[in-house]
């Protein structure tokens, strides 16, 4: 594809921290194994302290999830390249982790399906693609842009159009003078300054935004009422792993003898909750589930949002820790 000389001077123009040389790996190809090695492993130790100093405006991000969610919203990412390929995988994984599918969080990457696995040439670039995806939202959604650049044509398209709707929108950025930022509600802006490798943002970057976007997710998962303390409790059983790992939690959670949990799950139809409860309250199955059912899961229920300990309280008046 050519460029006309405006275009090479609008390329040009563009500034991001992580297309900046960065003075400590400028000798990196004359490093042996050992020493490159260790110099890209001093780079990523420097990520965790730029995410930590992210943290209120991805709790106020999570806060905003939640409440859109309740609302019968969904939480859309929109990326391109590394960035939305990040998206993609923390959405897809919620799936068999929380039985969280794309009613409730859906990726979008620009270039379609096919760009998670190649390049689409000029997917990012186009604008108008991204406008176009963002009339498939509505006001009651909370439209996070995914760019490293924090300026991406695709993320943009889709936001204007996303605030155009009513719905809520984030930016989450590895470059602190993100344009698209301005006019986000909420701004995740990750100083990782110049990568390893000038440019490359699969590195330092893409390793923020992969920390960010599990503590986002994994937040919004445990205010909704998909865990009990530290445990899964909406797994989706697909495999024999994970089959085992929910024998196991009920296990960890009520001590109780893995074949006595086995049985009480079948006999609650695979349903964890009303297993785990039955096995906390030492009650049948019937009586869990109808306790169960008085307490869905509510992010407002600030002690209990898997609402397990109060249907626990109801049956035998005991208070689960």
């Amino acid at each position: 594809m050519s460029r006309t000389d405006n275009d090479w001077r609008e390329v040009i123009g563009l500034r991001s921290p992580t297309e900046e040389r960065n003075p400590r790996t400028g000798a990196i190809d004359q490093l042996p194994a050992r020493e490159l090695v260790d110099l890209v492993m001093a780079e990523d130790r420097a990520v965790l302290d730029a995410v930590a100093a992210v943290a209120d405006a991805v709790a106020e991000l999570v806060e905003r999830a939640v409440a859109a969610l309740a609302a019968g919203g969904r939480v859309h990412y929109v990326g391109s390249g590394t960035s939305g390929r990040l998206g993609v995988l923390d959405a897809v994984e919620l799936l068999p982790t929380y039985d969280v599918g794309e009613e409730a969080f859906r990726a979008h990457l620009a270039g379609g399906e096919g760009a998670m696995m190649l390049a689409v040439e000029g997917a990012e670039d186009d604008v108008d693609a991204g406008r176009a995806l963002g009339s498939q939202f509505t006001g009651r959604d909370l439209v996070v842009g995914l760019t490293a650049s924090g300026r991406t044509p695709f993320v943009a398209g889709a936001l204007e159009v996303a605030r155009s709707l009513g719905a809520g929108t984030a930016l989450l950025s590895t470059n602190p003078g993100a344009p698209l930022a301005a006019d986000v509600d909420v701004a995740v802006l990750v100083d990782t300054g110049p990568e390893v490798v000038t440019g490359s943002t699969r590195m330092k970057a893409a390793t923020a935004q992969k920390l960010v976007l599990n503590t986002f997710s994994t937040a919004v998962m445990v205010r909704l009422g998909k865990t009990f303390s530290n445990l899964m409790i909406e797994v989706r059983p697909t495999n024999q792993k994970l089959r085992a790992r929910t024998v196991r939690m009920l296990v960890q959670a009520t001590g109780r003898e893995p074949a006595r949990c086995a049985e009480v799950l079948e006999e609650a139809g695979g349903r964890v909750r009303v297993a785990l409860v039955a096995l906390l309250a030492g009650t049948d199955v019937a009586a869990a589930a109808d306790a169960v059912a008085g307490f869905p899961p509510d992010p407002d229920r600030a002690d209990d949002p898997a609402g397990v300990r109060s249907a626990v309280a109801t049956l035998d008046g005991t208070t689960v820790p």
